[in-house]
């Protein structure tokens, strides 16, 4: 889609890229917390643990525009074995975020392709993720390719634990 861009974040982007987590993150997951949210969001996307991670070379994190506006962010880890496959033939879909005013504009799908040519680059042969299993996206993952492979359970006890599933997913390339 032409509308959509999506560029690479460094550390010079730490403060954008902490107010898009935390406005996507507030639009959809506040209610999954006993406390609003107000754990994750600091342990998540406090500014030292975001500096850390966007200096981890196994990570990237991209920045989503749709019209000229930013809507979201992506974070991949590179090189994350995952069963049978090693850390050189697997990515990790850690995160799509994406504000509450961009979903459904199949922006979401175009995040999923771009990821898909971030690890045909790397020559992956797998992209996977975990979803948690109470949510939408779990649908949205299986029309874009992605099938569940097994469950993985949370452990966040100040997680409301109706919402701690997650279904691990995996798209083979």
């Amino acid at each position: 889609m032409p509308d959509i861009r999506i560029t690479p974040c460094t550390t010079a982007d730490l403060y954008t890229l902490q107010d898009i987590a935390i406005r996507s993150y507030n639009d959809h997951y506040l209610y999954l917390w006993f406390d609003g949210g107000a754990w994750y969001v600091d342990r998540s996307f406090r500014e030292e643990t975001l500096r850390e991670e966007l200096t981890d070379p196994n990570a990237a994190f991209y920045l989503i525009y749709y019209q000229e506006e930013l809507v979201g962010f992506l974070k991949l880890n590179l090189h994350k074995e995952f069963e049978s496959y090693t850390a050189a033939e697997a990515l990790e879909l850690e995160r799509i975020y994406l504000t509450k005013a961009a979903s459904g504009k199949g922006i979401g799908r175009s995040v999923v392709d771009f990821t898909k040519s971030v690890a045909a680059k790397y020559n992956k042969r797998l992209i996977w993720l975990k979803a948690m299993d109470s949510s939408r996206s779990v649908d949205f993952y299986e029309q874009n390719g992605f099938t569940k492979c097994g469950t993985y359970t949370l452990p966040f006890e100040q997680m409301k634990p109706e919402y701690r599933g997650m279904y691990v997913m995996k798209l083979e390339l």
